[in-house]
């Protein structure tokens, strides 16, 4: 935020009154700076919560961020929460929102993470039905880790092949037995159609590069390995 912006929600009016609440106040001017978007250019969002897993955000953030070989944006990339409110992420980065729930654009694409307790989100109404009601929008739905356990709350992949983190497949479809749950133990990722899942954590670039050869094409795949240094990281333990 700009410290002019900051200075505003912060001093007094000349009379000596407080001025409006600077919760309220920063909401207000946040919105009104809301993350460009190109209409021509599909949007991803990303769902953000307390508590949730940094690399889940930030594994899709850094896959479809990267521009084309001729230097150009191939997506529109945005997080998503329920309010300005500043997020911590469970290692504890720090952030805010792009768009929140009532102001968020129709997606092509939502991704869903998870935290390492789902206790509250699988019961949380707001998330649920934003989840529920960007899905008849999206061309994919995709989520990592313990995010599977929010499609399975809303219902909207019943029927369909799903994976979630490394041990906890038998509680989801303990919880959810109209998801076709896979065995973690041998699977990283799974499609069924326009859902997309995969174990989370690095396991979430996975699924983010999957999908980004499904929008665009091997070669663009293979660019944006090389930027993320791919390679590296696969000969790293040889």
């Amino acid at each position: 935020m700009e410290q002019s912006d900051q200075s505003d929600l912060t001093n007094s009016s000349a009379n000596g009154k407080a001025v409006n609440d600077p919760v309220d106040a920063t909401a207000t001017k946040i919105s009104q700076k809301l993350k460009p978007l190109n209409p021509d250019l599909p949007t991803i969002g990303i769902l953000t919560f307390n508590g949730v897993l940094m690399t889940e955000v930030t594994a899709p953030l850094d896959v479809f961020s990267k521009n084309s070989e001729a230097g150009k944006p191939l997506f529109n990339v945005i997080t998503i929460g329920e309010s300005y409110d500043m997020i911590t992420c469970e290692e504890g980065l720090k952030m805010f929102p792009d768009y929140i729930y009532s102001n968020a654009p129709e997606l092509d694409v939502v991704i869903v993470p998870s935290a390492y307790d789902m206790t509250t989100k699988v019961k949380d109404t707001k998330l649920l039905e934003f989840i529920t009601k960007q899905n008849t929008n999206t061309d994919y739905t995709v989520s990592n880790c313990a995010g599977a356990s929010l499609l399975g709350a809303t219902g909207i992949a019943d029927g369909k092949k799903i994976v979630t983190w490394i041990g906890g497949g038998s509680d989801l479809q303990k919880n959810y037995p109209n998801l076709l749950v896979q065995d973690d133990s041998e699977v990283s990722y799974v499609e069924d159609g326009k859902f997309i899942s995969s174990n989370g954590n690095l396991a979430s670039y996975i699924s983010s590069l999957e999908l980004l050869e499904k929008l665009t094409d091997k070669e663009h795949r293979k660019l944006v390995e090389s930027h993320l240094y791919l390679d590296r990281l696969q000969q790293w333990k040889n």
